[in-house]
């Protein structure tokens, strides 16, 4: 399957814009100083519904056909897809039917009801939640948005490196999270479209590392379940993606818990913004090992970080 070009990654852009904030990129000394690098931080945080998920899902809702989108929005997802869809679709003026697993954030579940969702959960497996989502669009007729196994989602999410790029100039690399490879994937179609000799990283939990043993296999690994605290990073990649970062991605990353806290702590304290696990594991490996285990010929290398959402329960932070 042909992975989106430049021209659906534009499309999308000029579709999603008058609805998402163009979010901005932030600096930071200190962390610069700790890595031994330049950081640019592009805060997906601050985007609506917290986190880039809004991204590829407004692309996908509002691609639809009236028809189509007549019929409403079936997804599964462990929370920020969930609320995006669920947005997106409250935007469109359509029901949105959710599966989540039974131990996802309150906060996230709480989201997607404010936008309208209507949640069913399962558990807290890959496969319950693609099996119950089938389900649930047999019994609906609605129409299928998946989280990452979609051209329509990943030219969405593609226009978060394709804005920092425009603000920053060229880079050295991008890091960004991976689960099931959306994200990463359109990072990597929209950074190498404009600056081919860039490096892309994926940051991925030591414990949810399917990812990392696919490309290291080069056959799709699934991991079926995982109690990493980066609750956004437990699904799997999808034939669509591993195929996109086989043939894009420099690398992949893991990422211990510890290390994820601590990277979560210090954005909190020198960036001022709130950035779940699943996110701040972005910059934890600049942390751990610092610029030269990733750059070991360039004596600073210009580094984006995308955070990729900020919805995190504040009654259960795991700092000490």
């Amino acid at each position: 399957m042909a992975a989106p070009g430049w021209e659906k990654i534009q499309e999308a852009h000029r579709r999603i814009a008058p609805r998402i904030h163009r979010t901005p990129v932030l600096r930071s000394a200190t962390l610069d100083a700790l890595s031994g690098a330049s950081l640019f931080f592009k805060c997906e945080n601050l985007q609506k519904t917290g986190s880039f998920k809004i991204r590829g899902a407004s692309n996908a809702i509002f691609s639809l056909s009236d028809e189509e989108a007549s019929r409403g929005i079936v997804t599964h997802s462990s929370g920020n897809h969930a609320a995006a869809v669920s947005c997106a679709a409250a935007w469109r003026g359509v029901p949105a039917w959710i599966v989540m697993p039974r131990n996802a954030p309150a906060v996230k579940s709480k989201a997607v009801e404010a936008y309208g969702g209507r949640i069913t959960f399962c558990e807290p497996t890959v496969s319950a939640r693609a099996e119950a989502a089938a389900r649930l669009q047999a019994e609906t007729g609605a129409v299928m948005i998946h989280p990452y196994d979609d051209d329509r989602i990943i030219a969405g999410q593609a226009t978060a490196a394709v804005e920092l790029l425009e603000e920053t100039g060229e880079l050295d690399a991008i890091l960004a999270p991976v689960s099931g490879g959306g994200l990463l994937s359109g990072t990597a179609l929209g950074a190498r479209h404009l600056y081919p000799g860039i490096r892309l990283y994926g940051c991925e939990p030591a414990k949810a590392d399917d990812a990392y043993r696919s490309l290291q296999t080069g056959r799709l690994e699934a991991t079926e379940s995982s109690d990493t605290i980066a609750d956004g990073l437990r699904a799997s990649l999808a034939p669509r993606t591993f195929a996109i970062l086989r043939e894009l991605l420099t690398g992949i990353v893991l990422v211990s818990e510890e290390e994820i806290i601590g990277a979560m702590e210090l954005i909190w304290e020198r960036l001022k913004v709130i950035t779940e696990p699943s996110s701040a594991i972005a910059l934890a490996p600049l942390l751990a090992a610092g610029a030269r285990s990733l750059f070991e010929h360039t004596a600073r290398p210009r580094v984006g970080i995308i955070l990729s959402g900020g919805n995190v329960d504040l009654r259960a932070l795991p700092f000490k």
